[in-house]
C-alpha cells in the first residue's frame, strides 16, 4: 500500500513595521558578571526609567543603585529628555544596575557618536569582564586553602 503525501507550503509571515516607529528607540545589551540587561532608549521622553515593568525607585530602592543607572544620562545632560525601558535578568542588585548602566551607555553612543568620548572616559562603555572564579579541588573556595597545621 502506497500513500501519497502532499507537501504543504509554508507561509512566511513578514511583519511590516512603520519606519517612524522603528526609529523610535535604540536597542543595546549591557552585561556585568551574570547580569544581562536589554535596554531600549527612546528618542523622545520625559526622563522616565522603567526596569522589568517597575519604576526605577521601586526596582532599586537605594540611592546608590539609582545613581548608577542614571549616571550616563546625567553625564551627557540627557536625563530629562530620554525615556529608558529595561529588561534585566540574573545577578544581584549591584551587577544588575551596572549592566543597565553599560547598556544605556552603548545605546547613547548609537544615538550620538559624540557621546562616546565622555562616556568612555567615565568607564561606562567598557565591559567589565570580571566574573566569579571557579572553585578548585582541594581548596575551600577558588583560592582559599584549608588551614595548615605544622604539628
Amino acid at each position: 500500500m502506497v500513500q501519497k503525501t502532499t507537501k504543504t507550503e509554508e507561509k512566511e509571515v513578514i511583519k511590516e513595521v512603520d519606519p517612524k516607529k522603528r526609529a523610535e528607540y535604540l536597542y543595546s545589551v549591557g552585561k556585568r558578571k551574570t547580569s544581562v540587561a536589554q535596554v531600549r532608549v527612546f528618542k523622545k521622553g520625559e526622563g522616565e526609567i522603567v526596569i522589568n515593568e517597575k519604576k526605577l525607585h521601586e526596582y532599586f530602592p537605594t540611592k546608590e543603585r539609582q545613581e548608577t543607572v542614571k549616571a550616563p544620562l546625567t553625564l551627557i545632560g540627557q536625563g530629562d529628555k530620554l525615556n529608558v525601558s529595561v529588561k534585566v535578568l540574573g545577578g544581584g542588585t549591584v551587577s544588575q544596575s551596572e549592566a543597565i548602566r553599560h547598556g544605556v551607555s552603548l545605546a547613547l553612543v548609537q544615538l550620538n557618536p559624540n557621546f562616546r568620548k565622555p562616556l568612555k572616559k567615565a568607564g561606562y562603555i567598557t565591559r567589565d569582564a570580571r566574573k566569579k572564579e571557579r572553585k578548585k579541588p582541594g581548596l575551600k573556595r577558588a583560592r582559599r586553602a584549608p588551614q595548615w597545621k605544622k604539628r
